[in-house]
């Protein structure tokens, strides 16, 4: 199989694939190794969007259980053992611009000392005539054990989920219906529109910001074993146990 490696310290893995028949080219790869963390895989996605991504965490900053060694994860892949799993895409739109994340996409108070004021539509029905706070933003299940999990102390199983980050007024998070549209329509801003670890979109008042489901997906390899429970105590061992995706 011919694959693309990308991420860091890549001297630590490149010897190990040629053994299991993974071959390193930058011509039309079927399958990218990225060696790193999340953002490894998130920027990944976005460069090479379409092709299926196995991803690994460096062993360096993230020490491996025996079960999830180098070693032991090729071998599992190329004995066809690891799941594929296909992870949502979602967008947000402003101005004829979009970007777009598997995690989340959010947008942001671009001036750090002046909240976001913005109203908030659910598929044409107004839910909030004005929230002040540094944000709102819309995140797939994947990304709500990430971001969304930081703001709201919670994570999702199902559909969608539209977090309000820091805002001044008691305002429910919500989790939606996959094909559900949210529209942020920005009262002051300025504001800035951002996808996973991408962007930003600058946005001024007035404008109107849509957050939807695209309809496409990701494909991603054994994001079971990407930090498995006893992978995480190893790198945080002070911490109790959380099972995640990331």
């Amino acid at each position: 199989m011919k694959v693309k490696l990308i991420g860091k310290n890549l001297e630590d893995i490149k010897p190990l694939l040629e053994p299991y028949g993974l071959l390193l080219t930058d011509d039309a790869p079927e399958l990218i190794i990225c060696h790193g963390g999340d953002g490894t895989l998130l920027g990944a996605e976005r460069e090479f969007p379409g092709i299926p991504k196995f991803p690994i965490r460096d062993q360096r900053t993230a020490p491996r259980c025996e079960k999830h060694s180098y070693g032991e994860q090729l071998a599992s892949f190329v004995a066809g053992k690891l799941k594929l799993a296909r992870l949502p895409k979602i967008a947000g739109e402003v101005g004829g611009r979009q970007v777009r994340g598997i995690n989340d996409v959010f947008l942001h108070n671009r001036d750090r000392v002046s909240a976001l004021r913005y109203r908030v539509r659910i598929d044409g029905e107004l839910y909030a005539n004005e929230i002040v706070g540094d944000g709102v933003g819309l995140a797939t299940v994947h990304g709500s054990t990430a971001y969304y999990r930081s703001i709201t102390h919670s994570i999702f199983r199902v559909g969608i989920g539209l977090a309000f980050s820091n805002s001044t007024e008691e305002i429910s998070h919500l989790v939606l219906d996959a094909a559900s549209r949210v529209e942020i329509e920005v009262v002051r801003g300025p504001g800035l529109l951002v996808a996973d670890n991408s962007g930003p979109i600058e946005v001024s008042d007035g404008a109107k910001v849509l957050f939807f489901q695209t309809g496409e997906y990701a494909r991603v390899y054994a994001l079971e074993e990407f930090m498995c429970a006893k992978c995480r105590a190893l790198r945080h061992p002070n911490k109790l146990p959380f099972k995640g995706y990331f």
